[in-house]
């Protein structure tokens, strides 16, 4: 039963994605950025942590889980350094995740050949 909720919340997120990219001038980028700042403001709502027990990987693994990571990075940086954490409580918590996806990204641009666009 968790995989097909998780299924489902994962592919709702992304039918409202698409529907925006269909409907309105919104840029997948802007959408992007979108959802991690949903998943920041239903952290800070406090409605993520049971969304997250609900339905798992299927709103802990897209952009909103990233949201809600960087909201519980800056409640704990908070807690432990008062207001300053504000501003690397995000950037703490979310470490490892930026820097394994820097080091595929180079892996990948060291591996595949890409192609010119023609204009």
């Amino acid at each position: 039963m968790q995989i097909l909720l998780a299924f489902l919340a994962g592919g709702v997120l992304c039918l409202i994605a698409q529907i925006f990219i269909n409907l309105t001038s919104a840029t997948p980028a802007r959408i992007l950025v979108a959802y991690v700042c949903i998943g920041v403001l239903l952290f800070a709502l406090g409605v993520y942590e049971p969304m997250r027990e609900i339905f798992g990987a299927g709103v802990s693994l897209p952009l909103i889980g990233f949201g809600g990571a960087i909201g519980a990075g800056v409640k704990e940086a908070i807690a432990k350094d008062g207001i300053t954490g504000i501003l690397s409580g995000g950037l703490t918590a979310t470490a490892q995740g930026i820097t394994l996806t820097l080091v595929l990204a180079l892996l990948t641009s060291l591996i595949a050949k890409g192609k010119p666009k023609r204009m």
